[in-house]
């Protein structure tokens, strides 16, 4: 199993946030958690990309126990988070934001093939690399953000609300891009408010809800499930499922 998360408990200050969470990334999947706002899922994102601690618990990656690495050596196991809301240095050019995500030694070494394909994969951040980040639309600013992850070479990439704000022929686009990502062995954990477009794409999925895990499966499984249907996928008693 490449991530194992079990039993974790995250709290700020003294408000619990998350508790008693268990879940897994195995290599090669994509997993996806969903649940209403508010439910703890980008907290338990920022713990296992390291910017939050867990309070209690385990959280290990291929092995390696994630509780006991300095936050900013957590990316050196293989993680990179693209965060909620993008995060860009807003007047650094494309390439200067694509830059920070190599910053490690290891990663610096292959900078070149790696910018390469972070080009292949959004064509049009090759146009536009000397312009400044923050005067990009919506989705190539996500771009950006999911191209920086990339060039720390990650095994397992945290992707948390890539869809939010973006028109819809642009989400075609990034899940698009999700899968192809995949499809070159990254694994990827997913955050996602769309919830049919994550249980589409996803392997497995989880949901979250007021910081507990309520239930988990094959993302075909819990898609069928009329309580899912119903509470997040907008169906109600009576509608046909959805296929």
């Amino acid at each position: 199993m490449l991530l194992e998360a079990r039993n974790l408990a995250i709290a700020y200050g003294d408000a619990p946030a998350v508790w008693d969470a268990t879940l897994d990334v195995d290599a090669g999947e994509i997993v996806a958690v969903i649940g209403p706002n508010g439910a703890g899922k980008s907290t338990l994102v920022n713990t296992i990309a390291g910017l939050q601690r867990a309070r209690s618990g385990e959280l290990r990656l291929a092995g390696v126990d994630l509780g006991r690495v300095p936050a900013h050596l957590v990316c050196r196991h293989g993680i990179a988070l693209v965060p909620e809301g993008r995060r860009l240095f807003t007047r650094m050019s494309v390439e200067e934001n694509l830059d920070i995500g190599c910053y490690r030694s290891e990663a610096r070494r292959t900078r070149t093939a790696t910018l390469e394909r972070v080009y292949r994969l959004f064509p049009i951040l090759r146009e536009r690399r000397e312009q400044a980040a923050g005067s990009l639309s919506g989705g190539q600013q996500q771009m950006v953000a999911i191209g920086r992850a990339l060039m720390a070479r990650p095994r397992l990439l945290l992707l948390d609300e890539p869809s939010l704000g973006l028109a819809p022929a642009v989400v075609d686009a990034m899940f698009a891009v999700i899968r192809a990502i995949h499809a070159e062995g990254v694994a990827i954990l997913l955050v996602e408010q769309n919830v049919a477009r994550a249980l589409d794409l996803a392997d497995r999925a989880y949901v979250l809800e007021e910081g507990r895990v309520v239930a988990g499966g094959p993302a075909a499984a819990l898609r069928a499930e009329p309580r899912i249907q119903q509470a997040y996928l907008g169906l109600r008693d009576g509608d046909p499922p959805t296929p």
